[in-house]
């Protein structure tokens, strides 16, 4: 076994050979790439504002970091997938639904990309959305609020990390599979090694209501077991199509770094979901029984609901011709690309030694004269020569990533020489090269996936960085780096430390999102059954073993502030409505030994905390967010007596002698 193991690595140490060689050129400091007048070029003076925001994947943090760019200022955190203690994300009432899923309550997962919705293939700043790796799922984010909105799970799919791939009118966000599996409705207890036979793999396409945002899954696509990784819409002229990356032809199931290495070439899947949408049409899809979650946060209630469905609508390529088409691509294909005019197609094979770039035009003419290769698994495959455009020849080791700018030039990342490439889609001629610190993954250049480039700076993000920053034990900041493309020669201006993982970003012009942004809820809209919209409508009320608490915060007391007759075997729910109506006046509520996070309530907003006390005693709350020069007094105190107290249940503000109050 071992020497099968050398044999079958052997290229890809030969690959990898020259990386001494390109790193040895790379300066000797690590400040010495960076231009004399960077630090201008990225001072944002205090009381002005970033020109982009950058919005970045968390990676296994499960949560989307937002920047400013050229500042690299951390704007904010948004949780996704994951609880956050800071906003009472996934910890108020309000928002546990949306982590529900087909399994139960999943308060994590992987988020490795974004994508920003489009109207005509541009940035419009309306929404972000967010793939789920582990747990299939794919999150919307409205950019009015900064709050994530949907989430919905991703049926007969293992490993979401193939999305959320958008269409240039946000028509569909689409969904690939990573990893291959028996499909939901099938006997999934088979061998592992009937792999072949039994595992296959889906493109899912999450239509997305163009008013709204709400998504729905329309259809899927079954296809052979293959491992999805990523992909690119086409637009323009390519309008209609979608291209995904493909690895593991070989249909591996162990060893996948020898036995999914072994073929010169993988595919690039290319899809017609305009044909896909006539099939539909026509009654060519099969309905199959499925579970998963669609959660919505509605922000007039402030309150999240999770529903679970039951079937999905599948197309098979057998039953649909001339809607799937694979095109060979050299081994092991990342990064899936189209340009800004969606004439071109770009592959990275992380273990070639070469660029492909597709020509919409000559896949189109290829598959007019049926200039196939064969087929794999009954999908036709298109001979290389006949849909490609050419190959940049050299530009570096282990190409992952590319985006384009605004003048017909392409921007590559490779992981292995550390390196972005500047290169010229026309005539495929290497530009301009840049070091990275360390081992680059994925890139950004504002609009650079759309048909509008806003171009001018390039941003790396590095899974090392060594040396780049404070030591912080075994665990480093993750790292960005920004670069100023607006000339011919790339230049390094900023690194900037990231929260952990980022994997794929985008930037948008700060202008088109900042017209829009939500500054407070209107209170008189606040339609949470549970909200108090003023200090009158502050009340407690026992409902059998529940105790409902109708709270309001304003700097600086809440009301009511002491309440007693709460018993052992009681559960308390606490409603808090933020009756501040000024922007950036959030209330935080805590109260001792509960085991869950605070509350962060905005204003005109209505959060609940739900919390069962444990023994009796009196229990401080107390507002978390400083919120006034008298924050420190904005406290309450709630009694808890024995379960068989005659205490009545009671509550007030202000006063020494409490109203009473008991309910049945």
């Amino acid at each position: 076994m071992k020497q099968v193991i050398v044999r079958s690595l052997f290229p890809v140490f030969l690959l990898f050979a020259g990386m001494a060689g390109m790193q040895g050129c790379k300066p000797k400091g690590t400040s010495s790439a960076v231009s004399g007048n960077a630090a201008s070029k990225v001072y944002v003076a205090p009381g002005k504002y970033d020109e982009f925001y950058n919005f970045v994947s968390g990676g296994f943090s499960g949560q989307m970091s937002v920047y400013g760019i050229p500042s690299g200022r951390l704007l904010r955190v948004i949780p996704v997938f994951s609880v956050d203690p800071e906003k009472g994300y996934g910890y108020s009432e309000e928002t546990k639904p949306m982590l529900n899923t087909s399994h139960g309550f999943v308060p994590w997962d992987d988020l490795h990309h974004i994508a920003l919705s489009e109207t005509d293939g541009i940035q419009d700043g309306r929404w972000v959305f967010a793939n789920g790796n582990n747990t299939p799922r794919i999150a919307r984010v409205d950019l009015k609020t900064f709050r994530t909105a949907e989430i919905i799970e991703i049926p007969n799919s293992a490993g979401n990390h193939s999305s959320p791939f958008i269409t240039e009118n946000s028509e569909y966000v689409v969904a690939g599979t990573r990893f291959s599996i028996p499909m939901d409705n099938s006997n999934g207890d088979v061998p592992i090694n009937t792999y072949k036979q039994n595992f296959r793999g889906t493109l899912s396409f999450v239509a997305v209501d163009k008013t709204t945002g709400n998504m729905s899954i329309n259809f899927q696509i079954l296809l052979p077991g293959v491992n999805f990784d990523l992909a690119r819409a086409g637009k323009g002229k390519s309008h209609g199509w979608f291209f995904f990356s493909c690895y593991n032809s070989e249909r591996a199931n162990t060893l996948l770094e020898v036995n999914a290495s072994q073929k010169d070439k993988d595919f690039i899947l290319a899809v017609n979901w305009k044909k896909a949408e006539e099939y539909l049409k026509a009654g060519k899809g099969v309905k199959k029984a499925v579970s998963y979650a669609h959660n919505t946060y509605n922000e007039q209630t402030h309150s999240a609901t999770s529903t679970l469905e039951k079937e999905v609508v599948m197309l098979d390529p057998k039953d649909c011709p001339d809607m799937v088409y694979f095109m060979p691509c050299p081994k092991s294909p990342h990064g899936c690309d189209t340009d800004p005019t969606g004439e071109y197609i770009v592959g990275s094979g992380k273990l070639a030694a070469v660029i492909p770039v597709f020509s919409f035009t000559k896949i189109q003419a290829a598959i007019a004269a049926k200039a196939y290769d064969g087929d794999y698994e009954g999908i036709p495959v298109l001979k290389y020569e006949s849909v490609l455009y050419g190959e940049v020849q050299k530009p570096g080791l282990g190409p992952l990533h590319t985006e384009f700018d605004d003048k017909g030039n392409a921007y590559t990342s490779f992981f292995v020489s550390s390196e972005i490439v500047k290169w010229n889609i026309k005539d495929l001629k290497v530009l301009d090269r840049v070091p990275t610190y360390y081992s680059i993954g994925h890139l950004s250049v504002p609009g650079g996936p759309t048909k509008k480039p806003w171009g001018k700076y390039v941003i790396a993000y590095n899974k090392i960085t060594k040396d780049r920053y404070l030591p912080t034990g075994p665990e480093l900041a993750q790292s960005a780096q920004l670069y100023d493309i607006s000339g011919d020669k790339m230049k390094l201006l900023l690194d900037f430390p990231t929260i952990g993982e980022p994997h794929y970003a985008e930037a948008i012009p700060a202008e088109l999102i900042m017209k829009n942004s939500q500054k407070i809820y209107k209170i008189e809209d606040n339609q949470n059954p549970y909200a108090a919209k003023g200090d009158n409508f502050a009340r407690v009320e026992r409902k059998g073993n529940e105790i409902h608490v109708y709270a309001t915060s304003i700097r600086s007391h809440f009301t009511p502030d002491n309440i007693e007759g709460v018993k052992m075997g009681d559960v308390v729910y606490f409603h808090i409505t933020n009756l501040e109506q000024d922007w950036d006046v959030p209330h935080g509520f805590a109260i001792k030994g509960a085991n869950n996070g605070e509350l962060l309530i905005m204003p005109g907003e209505t959060q609940t905390l739900k919390w069962v006390p444990e023994k009796p005693g009196v229990f401080p709350f107390y507002c978390t967010d400083f919120c006034s020069a008298l924050h420190q007094e904005m406290q309450g105190y709630i009694r808890v007596s024995a379960a068989g107290s005659s205490v009545p249940l009671s509550f007030s503000t202000g006063k020494t002698t409490p109203d009473s109050i008991t309910t049945n």
